[in-house]
């Protein structure tokens, strides 16, 4: 800990924000989101159909509004979108808490997904700015607060929903509000100066920005392959603890293995993200850190694959170990592939594109990695279904494997052939 902290305190001033920002937003975000749903459902009796749409709204207009979110921050400046994300954050949790029709929680799940496009591709283009040439280091930091935060977000959640739903969102409210005031007092602005490379010029038409990122080939490539390493780590969320509760069942034993799910993911990014990081600097490429990241991703569900042929023990600690145990060593590996790609994709993404439009072309890299993620859970949910109704039950597992090969190929074939090089410098003309 004391050496995390040493790290942190080596940057300036307004990295060291950032990544406290960074692990106070999923605080907030991750103390109120899990359960919402059962709120919805359960306190507020809404329809299924009801509780899908508030929940797909939020997740749509984050997704959607990326683009946005990032071209606004490179014209109007990182900490204006970082303020204005956390304002309307405030506000739409609060409003969660306080609403109970349908059409006013539909808006106020809109009001938090957009927040999150407005702050997340600022927070991660200021970062990569401020950090300079240890971008590499600082994005391996920013990934423990963010990891720290859903950890422990859950946790206070879970004590403060036990007293009142209406509680939690409150209090999650509280918090953006807070963040937001210490950040107009605290964050830096970055001066015209440090932007006006980035924006690309204030007369340069947005759809022309976008145009020339679209023909970034190199940035395109490298965001689909990427994809599925967001798809494989979501299985967190999705296939391990269906996997966990279809062994173990919904009871007790059950929910203290999802749990178990989360905290080896988190715990093990907080200890070890960046001893990982600094070791993998020290021996590879970026490219070549890359590839290894996802194929360990890839690898991650060979525990699972082999846990399907080990006959189910009918009970007992036998099919409490099964139920448990490769779900378990399969999160731990994610974790791992996860901390060797993450700071490495942060900044080759700052790479590819020349650092111009830095912000823009993180809002566009979230907008296709999010509509790879719900592709890819589709097509997991369908897996699954057929697995069981096949009797296959390592075919998700085998398909997974499969996706994270694949895309560890990917990046190897553009890592040797160079695309994952910055571009080089447009010539400009001489000036007379």
């Amino acid at each position: 800990m004391r050496s995390l902290v040493t790290q942190v305190r080596s940057y300036e001033r307004s990295v060291q924000m950032l990544m406290v920002n960074q692990f106070t937003i999923n605080l907030g975000f991750y103390m109120l989101m899990p359960y919402l749903a059962a709120h919805l459902s359960g306190t507020l009796g809404l329809a299924g159909w009801v509780v899908g749409l508030v929940l797909g709204v939020r997740n749509f207009s984050q997704q959607g509004m990326f683009l946005v979110g990032g071209t606004l921050a490179d014209r109007l400046g990182y900490k204006p979108l970082i303020v204005a994300g956390c304002v309307l954050r405030t506000v739409g949790f609060a409003a969660l808490g306080l609403v109970d029709s349908p059409a006013a929680l539909l808006a106020a799940s809109a009001a938090t997904g957009l927040a999150g496009a407005l702050f997340n591709p600022a927070v991660r283009a200021y970062l990569a700015a401020d950090a300079g040439e240890r971008r590499v280091e600082a994005f391996a930091l920013f990934n423990v607060f963010y990891q720290a935060g859903i950890l422990l977000g859950p946790l206070v959640g879970m004590v403060l929903t036990g007293l009142d739903f209406r509680v939690t969102c409150l209090v999650a409210a509280g918090i953006f509000a807070l963040l937001s005031v210490v950040q107009v007092r605290a964050l830096p602005a970055r001066r015209k100066e440090d932007t006006e490379g980035q924006s690309g010029g204030a007369g340069e038409r947005v759809l022309t920005q976008w145009r020339g990122i679209l023909a970034n080939r190199p940035f395109l490539l490298f965001s689909g392959a990427m994809t599925g390493s967001y798809v494989l780590t979501f299985q967190v969320y999705l296939s391990l603890p269906l996997e966990v509760r279809r062994l173990g069942g919904d009871g007790e034993f059950g929910t203290a293995a999802v749990a178990v799910l989360f905290a080896v993911s988190g715990l093990c990014t907080i200890l070890a993200q960046t001893r990982v990081t600094a070791w993998c600097k020290a021996r590879y490429e970026p490219g070549q850190a890359l590839v290894r990241g996802l194929a360990v991703m890839g690898l991650a569900f060979v525990p699972l694959l082999l846990g399907t042929a080990v006959p189910v023990p009918r009970g007992g600690v036998g099919l409490w170990l099964l139920a448990a145990v490769p779900p378990s060593l399969t999160a731990l590996l994610l974790a791992v592939g996860t901390m060797i790609a993450y700071p490495f994709e942060m900044d080759t993404i700052v790479r590819l594109a020349g650092d111009r439009l830095v912000a823009t072309h993180y809002g566009l890299y979230n907008t296709i990695c999010g509509i790879g993620i719900t592709l890819g859970n589709l097509l997991t949910g369908a897996a699954l279904d057929a697995a069981r109704e096949a009797g296959m039950p390592a075919l998700p597992w085998l398909s997974l494997t499969a996706l994270g090969l694949a895309c560890a190929t990917a990046l190897y074939a553009l890592h040797g052939t160079g695309r994952l090089r910055a571009p080089a410098p447009e010539r400009q003309p001489a000036t007379p």
